[in-house]
């Protein structure tokens, strides 16, 4: 049988939310560190990056962190925030390498974007690095297409955008 996901929005300071961020970016971090430097981050840097990079702008009114459950197992999450009246950010994408390929990313990118739609933006915008390449292809089947830079982050290679169709009010 076939366990349901279910996606909802979850306080982005709940330990549940703050655990799945962590997990979010030790993976992100240590795929950086091996290509890079040949070895996985270390304690100390995964909570440099927390406090340098925190997910506080994940919060309402601007922001939302939505949370996938496979069954009764938190599977992943993603992260939007306002950038301005017309566009909106996605941010920590993330599925536990445990449930990948069931489907769960997909689903976490279209409540993303219906979310987006409610708050009436008209456009979603992220930014990736080049070596996240199973993202980069989710992305583009998903109609996200490369555009030029914004925002500085000092991780961020590729930037990618779409349009949305705005739900009628």
């Amino acid at each position: 049988m076939t366990m349901p996901w279910t996606i909802a929005p979850q306080p982005v300071g709940s330990p549940e939310s703050a655990a799945l961020l962590r997990e979010y970016l030790i993976d992100v971090a240590d795929r950086w560190y091996v290509l890079y430097e040949g070895r996985t981050s270390t304690p100390e840097e995964i909570e440099r990056h927390l406090a340098e990079d925190p997910s506080d702008d994940l919060a309402p009114p601007d922001g939302v962190l939505l949370v996938a459950r496979y069954g009764d197992e938190q599977a992943g999450c993603v992260g939007l925030r306002r950038l301005d009246e017309r566009t909106a950010e996605l941010k920590r994408m993330y599925v536990r390498a445990s449930r990948r390929g069931l489907g769960g990313a997909a689903l976490l990118l279209g409540a993303a974007e219906e979310a987006a739609r409610a708050w009436g933006v008209e456009r979603i915008v992220l930014d990736t690095r080049q070596d996240l390449v199973e993202a980069r292809a989710l992305y583009a089947r998903h109609g996200f297409a490369e555009i030029p830079r914004y925002g500085n982050s000092p991780y961020a290679e590729v930037w990618m955008g779409k349009e949305l169709t705005v739900l009628a009010r």
